[in-house]
């Protein structure tokens, strides 16, 4: 009987062992998790979850009863010891050894740790990625004390926005000159900037973190790059993750920002395919690695047609979205090499689109509380299509009769 064996039980693997199922194959199916809990989502970690809005329960991608009604072999709180890529083996810490047919690693990416040099390694000092550490900071979460965040990416500004809205102190240092410096315009950083500053929270640019310092092995105070010395009551970093590729590593995968598949999901070694946040695939010409929900899912689909020799290479439709207080930031497309952004007003309070251009070609759409905005920038980018700046930036031009144009690349 075949057997392909999937590490990683996050959205990715879960994702990819369904749909193995729901194309027909019928061998044996191993999905193999070193988490204790079943396959779950990860973004409500940050946002509803974090402030009591979602119970654990909801955050489960399917019921348990699913794993066993389609014969998938889940295996929870199982390490992965070694793989043999050429052989097809799996060598887990048990020292039990799988012979596969075919494998997948969807092994995701983990967070950067605060190095122990600046105290990174104090009580009280944490990160958020995974469900354990959403519970090992929940109780944290008390009215009146003080949270420094590390980082103003938007894991930082979420977990911001949840401390805020419990009415805790929350300071956010950002060490680049603005927040959001990596993924959005200065125009999207600061309608975001305004919105944190509004509910109170101490947000710091331009400022990065010298050290922390504790008392009894756990944090009370930091040393902040601008000569500050602040009193805090626990720390979350959020200063971005990195591609779990160890595994690909030591089974000699070849590696490019994260381990390197083709248009299929497949690796330098046959047979071997890789999935969502470890994964570097092609996409106009580049190489990306992108973390998302919907990149996870479509990925591993695809991978899993693939597997079963009914495959098409992977078209990505990168989509991403962020909550933070009453606001809902939907984003389409990808904003690299952008040189202009047009500002569009929504129709209602606190709404508003940022669209980016490189040239008169449409890249991506912030939309923030507008999910019009958002479904129409996704249609066109999709559709390679992109509107005229100029109607576009007046709101009283209805979105569905923007001209479009033919899109020149500046």
């Amino acid at each position: 009987m075949s057997h392909i064996a999937i590490i990683g039980a996050g959205q990715a693997g879960a994702a990819m062992a369904a749909k193995l199922r729901n194309l027909g194959f019928d061998g044996r199916l191993s999905l193999i998790g070193e988490e204790t809990a079943p396959p779950y989502q990860r973004p409500p970690l940050s946002k509803k979850y974090m402030s009591g809005e979602m119970a654990l329960e909801r955050l489960y991608l399917r019921p348990e009863h699913f794993y066993r009604d389609q014969k998938i072999d889940l295996r929870l709180g199982t390490k992965v010891a070694a793989l043999e890529a050429a052989e097809k083996k799996i060598e887990l810490a048990t020292g039990e050894v799988l012979d596969c047919d075919q494998i997948a690693l969807c092994t995701g990416a983990a967070p950067i740790h605060l190095p122990s040099a600046v105290g990174g390694d104090l009580d009280g000092v944490y990160v958020m990625r995974g469900l354990a550490d959403a519970d090992a900071m929940a109780g944290e979460f008390i009215e009146g004390r003080h949270v420094l965040i590390v980082g103003g990416g938007y894991i930082g500004l979420e977990a911001a926005a949840v401390a805020a809205s419990k009415g805790l102190q929350v300071t956010l240092v950002e060490m680049a000159p603005r927040i959001l410096a990596r993924v959005a315009s200065a125009e999207t950083a600061d309608w975001f900037r305004d919105l944190h500053q509004s509910h109170g929270v101490d947000l710091r640019e331009g400022v990065g973190l010298s050290a922390l310092h504790g008392e009894a092995g756990r944090v009370t105070r930091a040393s902040l790059g601008d000569g500050s010395e602040i009193a805090v009551d626990f720390v979350i970093a959020g200063i971005g993750v990195r591609p779990c590729t160890a595994l690909a590593e030591q089974a000699g995968l070849v590696l490019e920002n994260g381990i390197r598949v083709d248009g299929f999901g497949e690796t330098s070694v046959a047979g071997i395919y890789a999935a969502g946040d470890c994964a570097s695939f092609p996409l106009r010409g580049c190489r990306i690695r992108l973390e998302s929900v919907p990149n996870a899912i479509d990925q591993a689909e695809a991978a899993a047609a693939a597997m079963l020799g009914q495959g098409a290479p992977y078209q990505a439709k990168p989509w991403f979205w962020s909550d933070q207080y009453d606001v809902k930031l939907q984003i389409a497309g990808l904003n690299t090499g952008f040189d202009a952004v047009v500002i569009r007003k929504g129709d209602k309070p606190r709404s508003q689109s940022h669209w980016y251009f490189k040239g008169s070609c449409l890249l991506a759409v912030d939309a923030m509380n507008d999910p019009r905005a958002y479904m129409i920038g996704k249609r066109l980018i999709e559709a390679g299509q992109s509107p005229l700046k100029g109607p576009l930036a007046d709101p009283e031009t209805p979105l569905k009769t923007l001209p479009l144009v033919t899109p020149v690349a500046a």
